[in-house]
C-alpha cells in the first residue's frame, strides 16, 4: 500500500546547492552522467559502476594512490575487486581537518561535557599512535575496545588504523560472555576499556567485569583503561597487563602523524551479527569500501559539508558508530553522546541539538516512537533551527512516525529513513536531498547500489513484497568473515538463496514512486496460511493505540499451520481486557489486512532486544516453541525471555 502524501519538498535553491547536484555535474563533465534526474543518475551509477566510483573518489578528494584500474572482475559476486591497485589509509582521510575548531563534542548524560579541537584530536592520535607502536601494534593486529561513545574511542580507533591495525568495538554494558563471544574470536593484541560509565543518572562501575574479561583474553598482551568516572589508574592497578591511558601516553609528545597506506581492501573493522541464534559472525570490512560508501552517503545523500555538526545516537556496539565517525572525512564536527536518551528527560537530545547547533540529527525509529509516546512536542519547546536533516534507522519507520516528525518535531526538516546493515556497513536505500519525502516511504535506492526486490523464484517485483537483494557488486561487501578461510560461511550467508546475487534478509516492497517500504526481517516473516506477512506492518498499526507502548509478533506452529501471536507491552494502569483485544484486532484488520489479525493477543511486561535496541522475534519464537536460545548474551535484557516460556494462553 503506497501513499501519495508529500510531507517535504526541497526548494529549487536547495536542489541547486546540494552536493548531490554538484556531483552530478562533475560526473557529467567527466564521464557523461545524466544531470537533473536522480533516478537516471542512480541507474547510470549501476550500469557504469567503474565510472561512478572513479568519479566519487575524485569528487570527494580521497587521499591516497588510486591506481590505474577501478573495477576488476566486475561480473563476479562475490569476487569483484574495486580499486585493486589503490593504496590508502582510512585514518589519514578522517584526519584531514586542522585548527582550533571543534572536531568532537561529547556529552555523557548530564555528568560530563567536553570538546576537542582538530588540533587536539590530531595530538591525541599522535600520542596514541606512538604508544601503540611502542607495544608492537602493527599491520593486521587487532585492537578491541569496550568503550562508551567518547572522544578517546575515536582517537584510539584512528591511531590503531593509522598503523594498519584492525579495530573492533562494543559498548561497556555488554556482559562478560557477550564480550568474549566477540573479541575471543579475533584474539586482540590490545584491549581497551573504560573505567565505567553513566546510564539513566547512575554511575556504573565495571572493574569486576573487566577482571573476568581480561583473564579470559590471553591474546591481549596489553590493556589500556580510559577514564570516564575518574578511576582509570585504580581500575588498571587491579588488572594484569594493564595501564591507564594517562600512563600509556605519558612519555609520548605530539608529533607529525605517520600513516601506513595499504590495499584498498585491507581490513579496517570487525563488526558482528546480532548473535541471537548462535555465536556472532565476525564480519570483516575493508578500509576503502567503508570510506567510499560513507563519503557517498554523508556528502551526497546527507548533503554534509565541512563545518556542519553531525550527530547519531548510537553506542560503539552498533554499526552507526562506524558510520558516524566517518563524518570526520567530510570535515564535519561529530556530536557524541553516551547514556540514556531519556535522562533526565526525553528532551535531552533536543537540548543537545539546540546547544550545539546540530545540522544532522540521527536516531532510531524506536526513539521517535518513544518521544511520541511520551507526549513530547519538541517543535514547541525547542528552536531546532539548525537541524536540516533527520535520519532514522534500526527498524522500519511507521507512516504515523513520519507524521509525528513533521507535526511535533520540525515541519521543514528533510526526514530520511535509511536502511542497510552491519553486513555492508552502509545503506541500500536512504535519503535523497533532491526528491520529495512521501509518507511512510524510504526515498529510494542509494547511488551505486543495484537494489531490487525479488520473489522466491528470483523474479523482480513491483508493488509487491519480496526479498531485498543487490544484483551487482559494491565496494563495502565484506572482505570476508573471520576464521572462514575458504569463504564458505560468507557465501552461505548472502549468496546461497540466489547464486551471484546478494540476498540481504529484509522483506521489502517498491512503491509506485520508486521509494521503498521495509516490512521487517525475512527470517521473522509470518506465514499464516502460506501468505508472507512482515511484522513491521503489524507494529506500525497496533502501536498507534495509546494503550500499547510496544509490541512483538511471532508465528506459532499450530494445527499443521502457523498462527500469529501478538505480544503487547501496555501503558501503566492499562489491562488487556476483551474490549482492548477487540480494538487491537479491529485496528489491525482496518490498517493492515484481515490476514494480519493475530489469533492470540497476550500482555507482556518486557520485550527482549539486542544491544543495539532491535527487538528479537526469533529469540521469542524459540522460547515459545521450547527451543534453546543459543546466545542470550547478545541481548540487552535476556531475563525478558522467561516471560514467554510455557504461557497458558498459547496452549489452546
Amino acid at each position: 500500500m503506497t501513499d501519495d502524501t508529500i510531507l517535504w519538498q526541497p526548494t529549487e535553491a536547495a536542489i541547486a546547492a546540494a552536493p548531490l547536484t554538484r556531483f552530478a555535474a562533475f560526473a557529467a563533465d567527466r564521464h557523461g552522467a545524466p544531470e537533473g534526474d536522480y533516478d537516471a543518475l542512480q541507474r547510470w551509477s549501476i550500469d557504469h559502476a567503474a565510472l561512478f566510483w572513479d568519479a566519487l573518489w575524485d569528487f570527494c578528494g580521497v587521499i591516497g594512490d588510486k591506481g590505474a584500474e577501478v573495477l576488476a572482475d566486475g561480473d563476479s559476486m562475490p569476487g569483484a575487486r574495486f580499486f585493486p591497485d589503490a593504496r590508502i589509509n582510512f585514518a589519514e582521510n578522517l584526519l584531514r581537518g586542522s585548527g582550533d575548531g571543534d572536531a568532537l563534542v561529547f556529552r555523557a548524560e548530564d555528568r560530563v561535557e567536553r570538546r576537542m579541537s582538530w588540533d587536539e584530536l590530531r595530538a591525541l592520535v599522535s600520542r596514541l599512535q606512538q604508544a601503540f607502536a611502542e607495544i608492537g601494534i602493527g599491520v593486521g593486529d587487532r585492537v578491541a575496545a569496550m568503550m562508551p561513545n567518547m572522544p578517546e574511542t575515536v582517537a584510539a580507533m584512528l591511531a590503531a588504523n593509522s598503523l594498519g591495525a584492525i579495530w573492533s568495538s562494543c559498548s561497556p554494558d555488554f556482559g562478560v560472555r557477550g564480550v568474549l563471544d566477540r573479541f575471543g574470536q579475533i584474539e586482540p593484541k590490545l584491549f581497551i576499556a573504560c573505567d565505567g560509565y553513566f546510564y539513566a543518572g547512575k554511575r556504573i562501575e565495571i572493574a569486576g567485569k573487566l577482571g573476568e574479561i581480561v583473564a579470559a583474553l590471553p591474546s591481549a598482551e596489553h590493556v589500556m583503561i580510559v577514564p570516564l568516572l575518574g578511576a582509570a589508574d585504580e581500575v588498571a592497578a587491579g588488572l594484569p597487563r594493564a595501564a591507564s591511558l594517562k600512563r600509556m601516553i605519558a612519555d609520548c609528545q605530539p608529533a607529525p602523524l605517520a600513516f601506513q597506506r595499504l590495499d584498498f581492501n585491507h581490513p579496517l573493522y570487525v563488526l558482528y551479527s546480532s548473535g541471537t541464534t548462535g555465536v556472532p559472525k565476525c564480519i570483516v570490512h575493508g578500509a576503502g569500501g567503508t570510506l567510499l560508501q560513507h563519503l557517498k552517503e554523508h556528502r551526497l545523500h546527507c548533503g554534509l559539508t565541512a563545518g556542519e555538526r553531525l550527530f547519531y545516537f548510537t553506542t560503539c556496539g552498533w554499526m552507526m558508530w562506524n558510520w558516524l565517525v566517518s563524518g570526520l572525512a567530510s570535515e564535519a564536527t561529530l556530536l557524541l553522546y553516551d547514556g540514556s536518551p531519556f535522562h533526565p528527560s526525553g528532551n535531552v537530545l533536543f537540548d543537545y541539538a539546540d546547544a550545539e547547533r546540530m545540522s544532522v540529527f540521527g536516531t532510531s525509529a524506536k526513539f521517535i516512537d518513544a518521544v511520541k509516546k511520551a507526549g513530547l512536542a519538541p517543535r514547541d519547546s525547542h528552536d531546532l533551527a539548525s537541524v536540516r536533516l533527520m535520519t532514522s534507522t534500526g527498524s522500519p519507520l511507521a507512516a504515523e512516525s513520519f507524521d509525528f516528525v513533521y507535526e511535533a518535531i520540525k515541519p521543514d526538516v528533510h526526514l530520511a529513513s535509511i536502511s542497510g546493515g552491519t553486513d555492508i556497513v552502509a545503506c541500500f536505500v536512504g535519503g535523497i536531498p533532491t526528491k520529495p519525502v512521501r509518507r511512510g516511504e524510504i526515498q529510494g535506492a542509494a547511488l551505486g547500489m543495484a537494489t531490487d526486490v525479488w520473489d522466491e523464484a528470483g523474479r523482480p517485483l513491483r508493488g509487491k513484497k519480496g526479498e531485498l537483494v543487490c544484483t551487482r557488486p559494491f565496494p563495502s561487501m565484506p572482505v570476508g568473515f573471520w576464521n572462514d578461510p575458504d569463504g564458505a560461511k560468507y557465501r552461505a550467508a548472502y549468496f546461497e538463496r540466489f547464486p551471484g546475487v546478494w540476498c540481504h534478509g529484509d522483506f521489502a516492497e517498491w512503491t509506485e514512486h520508486g521509494g521503498m517500504i521495509i516490512h521487517g526481517r525475512s527470517d521473522a516473516t509470518l506465514n499464516p496460511g502460506g501468505v508472507r506477512i512482515g511484522t513491521a506492518e503489524i507494529y506500525a498499526v497496533v502501536e498507534q493505540l495509546p494503550e500499547v507502548v510496544e509490541s512483538i509478533a511471532i508465528g506459532q506452529s499450530w494445527d499443521d499451520d502457523v498462527r500469529i501471536v501478538l505480544f503487547v507491552r501496555l501503558a501503566a494502569g492499562v489491562d488487556l481486557d476483551d474490549d482492548l483485544v477487540k480494538r487491537i484486532k479491529t485496528r489491525i484488520r482496518a490498517g493492515a489486512s484481515p490476514r494480519h489479525v493475530p489469533a492470540k493477543v497476550v500482555a507482556i511486561t518486557d520485550i527482549p532486544r539486542t544491544k543495539s535496541g532491535k527487538i528479537t522475534e526469533l529469540a521469542v519464537r524459540d522460547v515459545v516453541h521450547g527451543r534453546e536460545v543459543k546466545n542470550k548474551e547478545a541481548l540487552a535484557n535476556p531475563e525478558a525471555l522467561e516471560l514467554y516460556r510455557d504461557l497458558a494462553e498459547l496452549k489452546s
